[in-house]
């Protein structure tokens, strides 16, 4: 059974994430120290739960920060790059909608001085 369940880990302050991360990070030392002691196989196997439980909360910690970073950057002309959408390569280099319905200034004399014509049909 996990040690940290990351349900529990959101609703908390950056503060007290890092106060936990500390925690579990001595509590590995001393689990590590044990294990080279000799101390007991219970021991052993918690050090396994006791990093996950790390990774637990490095994860949510980032989370939040990048949550934070987004709303900072949300007004702004540009993101960072690690914020923007990930998307492909081709679909990233593909012209926006505005770009793409841009016309050149020929077409654009070319659609006023030949209209498509409209034809009066019998019914």
């Amino acid at each position: 059974m996990p040690g940290v369940k990351a349900a529990q880990l959101w609703p908390k302050s950056k503060e007290d994430l890092t106060k936990q991360l500390d925690d579990l990070k001595n509590e590995l030392v001393t689990l590590r120290v044990q294990k080279i002691a000799g101390g007991a196989s219970s021991k052993l196997t918690k050090i396994h739960d006791v990093r996950k439980s790390i990774a637990r909360t490095l994860t949510i910690l980032n989370s939040k920060q990048r949550q934070q970073l987004r709303l900072f950057y949300k007004a702004k002309k540009y993101t960072p790059l690690d914020l923007r959408a990930k998307k492909t390569r081709a679909i990233r280099r593909r012209l926006n909608k505005h770009e793409a319905s841009l016309k050149t200034e020929k077409a654009k004399k070319k659609a006023t001085y030949f209209p498509k014509r409209k034809f009066a049909i019998k019914a």
